[in-house]
């Protein structure tokens, strides 16, 4: 079982419509969103959910006003003004509070108590391209990392069970802490930029944390023909630092007009666009040790 993680050093790049277009190629291979913040691949998708399961993550201080005398020790202790005075005693405001377990060590009256923070839902759905793995985080909550590796644990599980064999997930855009965990264990990362200066420098970026990571980095250049001169920086960057590109893209509309019919864009009539692509997967399925058999080789 190989898996894929498609990245971009920025939001709107192209990623996620990639994404799901690879998934409609790949055809039956596990599919994963680990873009927990702010999901979107579910719009092309349209997951029917099978499971769902909540996500809980360190833990928060809870008052129980039955208990509490209304000393104020919490609160002078406190260093994030997460408690509040409330009637004759004490509250906690859930969105300053930061988990620390001062209040509860010192509490007189032992009335503090400190349950796991519920911080999100994570999925296993069944979609027209395969089982999708995905989640939400509650608005403000943290710990995305954890959250992005507990859905890689499931997809792998899940791929092993079926007996799939490639994993192929939606990342985060940026360098944070989700990408780091995204990267874990993966066999390929394809970093999607766009022909401008704020593209390659981002690009530059996240291949900076693929090296640092070790993780093979692939390149697709998305929009390619609106600014030559940029794509040919980027193309020099890329020879420079042995980077493959996996396929260079050109503007077109389909994109847009597949993503208004909620279908991903290999499924419309075929556009140099989609032709593009289709080449593209077929290089990233050998980058990833995966040949170029297939739906994408098929169609060549």
């Amino acid at each position: 079982m190989r898996e894929i993680i498609i990245i971009s050093g920025k939001g709107g790049t192209g990623k996620t419509s990639l994404t799901g277009a690879f998934a409609h190629l790949a055809g039956g291979q596990i599919i994963c969103d680990l873009d927990v913040d702010a999901p979107d691949l579910h719009l092309l998708l349209k997951p029917s959910r099978e499971r769902q399961e909540e996500f809980y993550s360190g833990h928060e201080a809870k008052i129980d006003p039955g208990k509490c005398d209304g000393c104020g020790v919490c609160a002078s202790l406190c260093q994030f003004g997460a408690i509040r005075e409330k009637g004759s005693g004490y509250a906690v405001d859930l969105l300053r509070c930061e988990g620390c377990k001062v209040c509860v060590a010192f509490c007189p009256a032992e009335a503090i108590g400190f349950p796991e923070k519920h911080c999100g839902q994570w999925y296993i759905s069944a979609t027209r391209f395969g089982p999708l793995v995905h989640a939400q985080l509650f608005p403000g909550a943290e710990n995305s990392g954890r959250l992005v590796m507990v859905l890689k644990q499931q997809a792998r599980e899940l791929a092993k069970a079926q007996g799939a064999d490639l994993v192929l997930c939606d990342g985060a855009p940026g360098i944070g802490c989700p990408v780091i965990s995204s990267l874990s264990g993966a066999h390929l990362a394809v970093a999607v930029t766009e022909p401008t200066p704020s593209g390659r420098h981002d690009l530059e970026r996240v291949a900076e944390l693929c090296g640092h990571f070790q993780i093979p980095l692939a390149v697709i250049i998305n929009k390619y023909d609106l600014n030559p001169e940029e794509t040919s920086r980027i193309a020099g960057f890329c020879r420079g630092r042995s980077y493959p590109v996996a396929g260079r893209l050109p503007h077109d509309l389909s994109v847009t007009e597949a993503m208004v019919q909620g279908l991903v864009v290999t499924e419309l009539p075929e556009t140099a666009f989609s032709l593009g692509l289709k080449r593209a997967w077929s290089r990233i399925r050998e980058l990833a040790g995966l040949g170029c058999q297939g739906q994408a080789a098929a169609s060549l």
